[in-house]
């Protein structure tokens, strides 16, 4: 007998010795795939909210006359990286997280070098786009924080489905396999701290 035929006998074996318990397993891991799929909509959806916002105040620092133009480019380059960086829900892999982590923590540390431009505009810092920058920020940057957890234990969740025995033979069989999260990065617990200074100087 071919090992072919030995293994898909061997499978069929598994299959009906799981009964109705291997459906029920791999019906709650597609359930928990799902919840992956939504958590990690939710991270890029977050992410989205903040790259409008950062959006709207490089349009009035672009009207703006004699604005560095150096450290405005520099934000539009980082800002066009991070949005080429595109993760496939069913291909969550360490590396792709990994990038598409640096593309985000580039396009802040790029914003928060225009901020620090900006205080040398006063009259910049006073439009209607600084302002309402400023009262949202600290709101989405708690919402992308709040998402990322949210993943997190989704990711945690489904893995642990994934790789718990008999678990883990439903899984193989079904071609799931574990998915990565987000890693703690210096400072992540923390919003990052933009100061406008003083706005009536």
């Amino acid at each position: 007998m071919k090992t072919g035929s030995i293994v898909a006998i061997v499978l069929v074996a598994l299959l009906l010795i799981a009964g109705c318990g291997g459906c029920a397993k791999y019906n709650s891991l597609v359930g928990q795939d799902e919840n992956v799929k939504k958590a990690w909509s939710n991270v890029e959806a977050s992410y989205q909210r903040r790259m409008d916002l950062y959006d709207n105040v490089v349009s009035t620092i672009k009207g703006s006359a004699n604005f560095e133009q150096s450290t405005l480019t520099k934000v539009v380059e980082a800002r066009a990286s991070a949005t080429q960086v595109k993760i496939d829900a069913e291909n969550l892999t360490p590396e792709k997280l990994q990038q598409f982590q640096a593309a985000q923590s580039q396009l802040s540390s790029s914003f928060g070098r225009l901020l620090a431009v900006a205080e040398n505009y006063p009259d910049l810092k006073t439009t209607k786009a600084f302002q309402d920058f400023q009262a949202q920020i600290e709101g989405t940057e708690n919402r992308i924080n709040v998402a990322r957890r949210d993943f997190n234990d989704a990711v945690q969740t489904y893995n642990q489905s994934v790789r718990y025995f008999p678990g883990n033979i439903v899984a193989g069989l079904a071609g799931f396999h574990p998915k990565a999260g987000f890693t703690a990065q210096e400072g992540a617990d923390k919003a990052p701290k933009i100061d406008f200074g003083d706005s009536s100087k």
